[in-house]
């Protein structure tokens, strides 16, 4: 009976720990409206986890992309897609719409 409580102990502190973590993490909401981001820049502290949190309010499908982050997802029309940043280095970070890239455009800057 000893083991099972230790094994539940352990199990516990353990989703304790993840939930914290997770507390921890910012989300930033974004809109994909009339094939351009809104917000189209964003400030976000270094080091710190960031999920940005993309809804397609558009007709047609978008697909986040950003080379400097290493980030792709394709979104359907309606649907939210979550983006997460893990901590980030200092610096400015493109990101855009893959099917209308003329015209979404965005950028994380970490500081």
């Amino acid at each position: 009976m000893t083991k099972i409580f230790a094994a539940l102990s352990v199990i516990l502190a353990g989703t304790v720990l993840s939930a914290a973590a997770h507390a921890d993490t910012q989300t930033i909401d974004m809109v994909i409206k009339d094939h351009k981001f809104s917000p189209a820049e964003i400030t976000i502290p270094a080091n710190t986890p960031v999920i940005l949190q993309v809804k397609n309010a558009d007709t047609a499908v978008e697909e986040f992309d950003s080379h400097d982050l290493r980030r792709e997802k394709i979104i359907a029309p309606g649907m939210t897609a979550k983006i997460k940043l893990d901590g980030l280095s200092p610096g400015d970070y493109s990101f855009m719409g893959e099917f209308h890239a003329s015209t979404a455009q965005g950028k994380v800057h970490v500081q």
